[in-house]
């Protein structure tokens, strides 16, 4: 797998900053971890059954919804030329496409100071006195985070204006798994019966490998983030890529609709591909036709192209619930690593050294534009968790609407409009969004 320009140097940067009713039909299918080399969505006809479509088209169903109307089909190398000459033959415009490490992560860890202890406790009862969340303008929990936290307005988010912080929210973390045991996650966590590992095909999504892999850690940052801008939202774990931080299509593809299945409310993808893959759009645009917010990360390569489904969220017919997602630092100059694209790119959000949980009950600090999507994934889940004055699906337009200039500083006249609305501001987006 290619990796990205900020996740190539993260061997040498491992020594951590301080903290870290579904309509879906069950059918007989082959591992998530089989991993096919090619995978391909086709139509399907009530008629139609799953071993009809394996037999049509030469491969594995991997899923298969009559009541929406399609199967996902996976090939092996040697299968795939036989399904495009089926495909061919049919007069459709369906193509298996690559299928195996097509997808990465967004971040890599700081390279500062040593790893420290978690002293912020179960996030799930910061709400409730046990552990203050604001004194002094500092974020009690993690006080490393207070400068970028104020940058965004946070205190006057969860002090005045969102005081349910997230609670009834679910939000889906697609990522590496989370530290299932970390003490941040103890009240915080959906149901186990609705977690899933995409990687090795069970339903434990616990983040595997040691400090010494590129995406390890990746996944449980994430959710700590989600939690630290809205503490009472709930985190579904779902696990898609490896410790080296690299995962599948099909994995990611069935995460989303899993995530829609068990009703998650927000979709956090801090991972992304340089190419567009089919059966990942089309899982976004269910997802999202069902009225769930998608969050992508728009990748670390300083490129002026944000990377897939980031790419896709300001599409007509996506974006009322899709967000993409890229990063400034706390002085809200773009991060020399985060990607950038006029009309794509819609929002950015602090992402330099933004500490978080890491496995073990320990923190770390995190840098890329993977730490910037769940800031949006939160300010979300906090106008969800309240009494709105806006439709959701206006709350996209009003989060965009609502941003800080980032162009009047000076500081990014090279990426004039590149940089989508602005900065977050979580004050101005509750402020217009909900009621008192």
């Amino acid at each position: 797998m290619k990796l990205s320009a900020l996740t190539r140097p993260l061997a040498a940067a491992l020594t951590f900053g301080l903290i870290a009713g579904c309509a879906q039909v069950d059918v007989p299918r082959a591992e998530i971890s089989a991993r096919p080399a090619y995978v391909m969505q086709v139509a399907v006809r009530p008629s139609d059954t799953p071993e009809g479509i394996a037999a049509k088209f030469g491969g594995q169903v991997y899923t298969f919804d009559a009541s929406q109307g399609y199967a996902i089909v996976g090939f092996t190398s040697s299968q795939r030329d036989e399904a495009q000459r089926r495909v061919r033959a049919l007069g459709t415009s369906d193509v298996p496409q690559p299928n195996i490490n097509t997808f990465e992560a967004s971040a890599t860890m700081v390279a500062q100071g040593s790893v420290g202890i978690w002293s912020g406790g179960s996030v799930g009862i910061w709400s409730g006195g046990s552990v203050g969340i604001w004194s002094g303008g500092n974020f009690t929990p993690v006080p490393e985070n207070s400068a970028s936290f104020n940058q965004i307005e946070l205190e006057r988010a969860q002090s005045s204006l969102a005081k349910n912080l997230g609670a009834g929210v679910k939000v889906a973390v697609i990522d590496t798994g989370i530290d299932l045991t970390h003490s941040a996650f103890a009240y915080s966590l959906a149901p186990a019966s609705e977690w899933k590992d995409f990687v090795d095909g069970d339903a434990s999504p616990q983040e595997a490998g040691t400090r010494g892999n590129a995406g390890y850690g990746h996944g449980t940052a994430v959710a700590g983030i989600v939690l630290q801008i809205a503490p009472n939202a709930t985190i579904l774990p779902l696990r898609v890529l490896g410790p080296d931080g690299g995962g599948d299509a099909l994995s990611v593809a069935l995460a989303i609709d899993h995530a829609v299945a068990m009703n998650a409310q927000v979709i956090n993808l801090s991972l992304g591909s340089p190419q567009n893959y089919e059966v990942v759009q089309l899982a976004v645009e269910r997802a999202t036709k069902a009225g769930r917010f998608v969050i992508a990360s728009a990748g670390n390569d300083n490129r002026a192209a944000i990377t897939y489904p980031a790419q896709l969220m300001s599409l007509k017919g996506l974006d009322a619930y899709g967000v993409s997602v890229g990063s400034i630092n706390r002085f809200d100059t773009k991060s020399s690593f985060s990607n950038f694209m006029k009309d794509r790119l819609e929002i950015v959000a602090p992402g330099e050294g933004i500490y978080s949980t890491y496995p073990g009950t320990l923190q770390a600090a995190w840098s890329g534009t993977s730490m910037s999507a769940p800031i949006i994934s939160g300010a979300l889940a906090l106008a969800l968790g309240q009494n709105r004055t806006v439709k959701p699906e206006e709350l996209v337009k009003n989060l965009l609407d609502k941003s800080d200039d980032v162009y009047a500083n000076g500081q990014n006249s090279l990426y004039k409009d590149m940089l989508g609305k602005g900065r977050v501001d979580l004050q101005q987006f509750l402020a217009s969004t909900i009621s008192y």
